[in-house]
């Protein structure tokens, strides 16, 4: 059986995806015996991602004596340039950590391995749907989803009562609908000083693909199924740039919360600039150590349907790693039902596993009450929306982004005239 990525979209929603690799030539591989010898490992990560790292990386090697695994923790703003200069060079780590947004470029130059015939049977099976499709290339995986991270609203719950705002939702299915964030949003600007603001968006930098969550709950793509062709010129794409390019003419947000700010937007809500940040998980254990104020978490608003944005990382080997059954050996490990909670509740983040996503098992280290929050929103996450951002062109069209919503933002710049530039920008990326 033949998975291509077009299949694999059309046939997720359908049905569950153990069934669709049930018939798959690979995944057949048995891992029964002690893995034996030495990788080594290259990630960033905050302080208590690395703890997590080196927690696992100690029970990998106990659980498979004569195993050594190298860590090697470096920057992030080093991270890609030392990987990608280590790629041409010929001598790259075995196993590194990438970004969904980012794993497409690698997996599509073919700097990756090709997971198919080193992974465990069962392994699939584990993730979700979205989780899995983050890390397809050409119907085959090239790494493992080893955690996720999204964006939900943290608020500042003073500045939200002095506005009279006391309803805030506490379940998905209460989410605030786009109109009345609007009307949220409103009530906060009546009730601010000039120099406050109602909230600000975390789309700066990189963060410019969380922009697309507002696509995707308008029910929009900004590509076709083949990955290639533009989808983004809609009326779905049309009300996310109407929607969104208000924020700056209601002066909902800073007007240097834009796209290419280089102040981020929990900045500003830290320093109670803002009454609310659109923000991931990750926040929360800085939050509860630096902030003064008495603040909570909310989910994100919601139109035709749900939806957030796949953010976190995953495990990829290199494709010329010395030894590939060991490199899948530790990926299946660090994705294992214990090591990925552990790791996700001691870092604040989300897991991809369907298990602890359906048991609702997770829960924080640092603020406990708000896993639920974090996790229902992952939950929104459709396969279709995260294998679109598993793009190889995924790196362009983020320019693409940057640039053109940067000047609907920032220059007033018409919604036609975004869409239009948006739509030929994708078009020049993916055929590059």
């Amino acid at each position: 059986m033949t998975l291509t990525r077009r299949h694999f979209l059309a046939a997720s929603g359908a049905v569950s995806l153990t069934a669709i690799l049930a018939g798959c030539a690979g995944f057949s591989k048995p891992q029964t015996e002690s893995a034996t010898g030495t990788l080594t490992f290259t990630t960033w990560g905050t302080d208590s991602e690395l703890a997590g790292f080196r927690d696992q990386i100690a029970r990998f090697e106990d659980a498979n004596p004569g195993s050594t695994i190298e860590l090697n923790a470096v920057p992030y703003e080093q991270m890609f340039t030392n990987i990608d200069a280590q790629l041409q060079a010929g001598n790259p780590p075995d196993v590194f950590r990438v970004p969904y947004y980012t794993f497409g470029s690698y997996a599509g130059r073919g700097q990756l391995l090709d997971l198919g015939d080193h992974l465990d049977a069962d392994v699939p099976g584990r993730f979700t749907d979205a989780a899995w499709a983050a890390v397809q290339n050409e119907g085959s995986p090239f790494g493992v989803p080893h955690h996720t991270d999204t964006t939900a609203i943290l608020y500042n719950k003073t500045m939200l009562d002095a506005a009279g705002i006391t309803d805030v939702p506490t379940s998905l299915e209460d989410a605030w609908t786009w109109e009345q964030f609007d009307e949220v949003a409103a009530t906060l600007r009546q009730s601010l000083p000039a120099d406050q603001y109602p909230f600000a968006y975390n789309w700066q930098g990189n963060g410019v693909t969380r922009w697309l969550t507002w696509l995707f709950e308008a029910d929009g793509a900004f590509l076709e199924e083949d990955l290639v062709t533009p989808a983004i010129d809609s009326d779905a794409g049309r009300r996310a740039v109407d929607f969104t390019r208000s924020f700056f003419e209601k002066q909902y947000v800073p007007q240097n919360d834009s796209i290419k700010s280089s102040t981020y937007a929990q900045d500003s809500w830290y320093s109670q600039t803002t009454a609310m940040v659109f923000s991931g998980a990750f926040a929360i254990p800085d939050a509860t150590q630096t902030l003064d104020f008495e603040w909570g978490a909310t989910f994100a608003p919601r139109d035709v349907r749900a939806a957030s944005d796949f953010g976190g990382n995953a495990l990829v080997a290199t494709k010329d790693v010395a030894d590939p059954a060991l490199a899948a050996s530790f990926l299946a490990f660090m994705t294992e039902e214990e090591a990925m909670r552990s790791f996700c509740e001691g870092a604040s983040l989300l897991p991809t596993r369907q298990d602890l996503v359906d048991g609702g098992s997770i829960e924080f280290a640092v603020r406990p009450e708000l896993s639920p929050v974090f996790v229902g929103q992952a939950s929104t996450v459709a396969a279709s929306d995260s294998g679109q951002v598993a793009s190889p062109s995924m790196a362009a069209i983020i320019t693409v982004l940057q640039d053109e919503l940067e000047q609907a933002f920032t220059s007033g710049r018409s919604t036609d005239d975004t869409i239009a530039a948006l739509s030929e920008g994708i078009a020049a990326a993916t055929k590059a």
